[in-house]
């Protein structure tokens, strides 16, 4: 039996058919371990979903699931040759996907967790191609969020980041005000209510010294 499909039996749960969307009113400072454990299941067995990060809501599923990743496409109408970012649940899991020079470790050590995405020479792994960029690169992050930390190690491996917009579009803010775009198309809503904020600065640590790709909620830490 494939690890992904038994973990999610595991948890009480089968592989993964779409039902109506279900949604999950989780309070940040002291979440609901069976509410996220449940919500860990549905992701292992193939779910999409919409979670909380701690910058903006992330959209999202296991790193794993190839379907579920091609439905994030097919939903936010993206360019298939545009990799996600993924979230971690430390910096010794990314290790395990990317390549850490001793200079960016102690960068990453630095701002992480936090509001910031970094981009890593990749290591060959099963995590799916297009999660790697053209220069064989990925995007990697540690919210400090403890709701989404905690889902992470419930997991036990990465999920996909990405906001909860259409292509080009205004990222979600609020679960509750989830646009037609999306109806039907997502199967958890992880809320911990309305967010208001920047989306994560992108520095890119492949080269000999930090880049800024995009300016964000994270100050630059130099």
């Amino acid at each position: 039996m494939p690890v992904l499909v038994y973990k999610a039996l595991w948890y009480g749960i089968g592989p993964f058919e779409t039902l109506n969307v279900k949604t999950f009113h989780i309070d940040l400072e002291n979440p609901s371990y069976k509410l996220l454990r449940e919500a860990a299941g549905l992701t292992l067995a193939g779910a999409v979903m919409v979670y909380p990060t701690d910058t903006i809501y992330g959209l999202g599923c296991d790193i794993y699931s190839r379907d579920a990743i091609h439905r994030i496409y097919t939903i936010k109408k993206r360019d298939p040759n545009k990799p996600f970012s993924f979230i971690c649940e430390n910096i010794s899991q990314i290790s395990e996907f990317a390549f850490v020079s001793n200079w960016a470790y102690k960068l990453i050590r630095r701002c992480l967790p936090g509001p910031y995405t970094f981009i890593l020479d990749a290591r060959k792994t099963s995590i799916p191609k297009k999660m790697l960029g053209k220069r064989n690169t990925v995007g990697v992050r540690i919210p400090d969020n403890r709701v989404c930390s905690r889902l992470i190690q419930m997991i036990g491996h990465p999920i996909i980041s990405t906001s909860v917009n259409l292509a080009g579009g205004e990222p979600l803010t609020d679960p509750a005000a989830l646009s037609n775009d999306f109806s039907g198309k997502i199967d958890i809503i992880i809320s911990i209510g309305p967010m208001v904020s920047d989306p994560s600065t992108v520095i890119d640590v492949t080269g000999a010294e930090p880049v800024v790709i995009r300016p964000g909620k994270g100050p630059v830490p130099w």
